[in-house]
């Protein structure tokens, strides 16, 4: 029988790139969006806790699926087995990972117009 896909997701999320691991991915229902679903954390262990592990399993207990903008995605890879879920900061000094730029013009401005 062969063995489901694992999916390591790495997003941009309120100046932070969230990693985390999931059984599926996939372009969703939501037009600009890719659907996450099926999370995958580490075996709890009682000898050793990661705290940014424990953080995002809280931040995501009770989720089945979640959209993420097509934007903020930095990568997508499928993976022989699932690592630790974490959380780090984007840019900082001596990161590989920047933002997405922001929008040229401000909302609700029309460009054309002087």
């Amino acid at each position: 029988m062969p063995q489901k896909p694992i999916y390591r997701v790495v997003f941009f999320n309120q100046g932070k790139i969230y990693e985390v691991y999931a059984r599926s991915v996939g372009q969703g229902d939501l037009y600009g969006f890719v659907d996450v679903g099926g999370l995958i954390f580490g075996a709890r262990s009682a000898v050793v806790v990661d705290p940014a592990e424990e953080r995002l399993r809280s931040e995501f207990e009770g989720v089945r699926r979640f959209h993420v903008p097509m934007h903020a995605v930095v990568r997508i890879d499928e993976v022989e087995k699932e690592g630790t879920a974490k959380i780090t900061e984007a840019g900082g000094a001596g990161g590989n990972v920047m933002p997405f730029p922001a929008a040229a013009y401000p909302p609700g401005r029309d460009p054309g117009r002087s």
